[in-house]
């Protein structure tokens, strides 16, 4: 793993919309067609912003897919995640294909469409943000790793909940919705490279425990990610200031 350090959240967003479009690049000119797994959140406007101006890429050649969705949530609620990707990213680029998940229709059906995506198509770049108490899609510690299947259905427990009030999606942890579909972790690694973009000093405890940990730990499903071959970590300022400088230098 390389870890990244820049001062601002805009600054870290377009480093890493720099490095997801060269990596889209690289794969279009092997393959002729890149897959790009995206995350959602408050943490990712800066990449989606940055992203989207990118006219060197040829998002007619790309395909999009998603980590997680709310169960049970209509699209035109404010925190779907259906809904937040049309408006920062889907309606302003001109994809191959996006393949968004349904939370709200039969999720056996869905997961299981789902399942036969990732079956049949390889993720090239995946996005992985990492959340206030550390989960990777919604995979609320203690994450399971062992699941083979690309897609399960989780409970969101309620210091995840509190994240999305926090960052303004719900006013109250009553309106978060209960259960998630989401991309498993084991589902997650097996995307060719891997760009986690995590910034703000709500995170800082989060990426603290991910880079002293030690040891790959479901209590901090982050640390999976640094098992990866190929995953580079962009932190800002806020989001690094618990780490010594020591501990950056590691991962440099």
């Amino acid at each position: 793993m390389r870890i990244h350090l820049r001062e601002t959240e805009e600054q870290l967003g377009q480093a890493a919309a720099d490095m997801i479009a060269q990596e889209l690049n690289d794969v279009i000119a092997l393959k002729g067609e890149a897959n790009y797994l995206v995350s959602t959140g408050a943490s990712q406007f800066a990449t989606f912003e940055a992203l989207v101006c990118r006219k060197d890429v040829d998002w007619t050649k790309v395909t999009m897919y998603h980590l997680d969705e709310y169960v049970g949530l209509p699209e035109s609620h404010g925190a779907s995640f259906r809904r937040y990707l049309r408006e920062r990213f889907t309606d302003k680029v001109s994809l191959k294909r996006a393949v968004f998940i349904d939370g709200e229709s039969n999720i056996s059906e869905t997961i299981t469409l789902l399942e036969n995506e990732l079956a049949a198509h390889t993720i090239d770049v995946g996005v992985i943000g990492i959340g206030e108490n550390a989960h990777i899609a919604f995979n609320d510690p203690p994450a399971c790793f062992e699941k083979e299947c690309a897609y399960h259905v989780v409970n969101l427990n309620d210091a995840c909940k509190q994240q999305q009030v926090n960052e303004g999606w719900f006013d109250s942890l009553k309106q978060v919705p209960d259960q998630a579909i989401s991309m498993t972790p084991r589902q997650i690694m097996r995307c060719v490279r891997i760009v986690s973009v995590v910034p703000g000093g709500r995170k800082a405890n989060a990426i603290y425990s991910t880079l002293t940990r030690g040891r790959t730990d479901p209590m901090v499903p982050a640390t999976l990610l640094l098992e990866h071959p190929r995953m580079d970590l962009f932190i800002d300022n806020a989001s690094a200031s618990l780490c010594s400088r020591e501990l950056l230098e590691q991962y440099e």
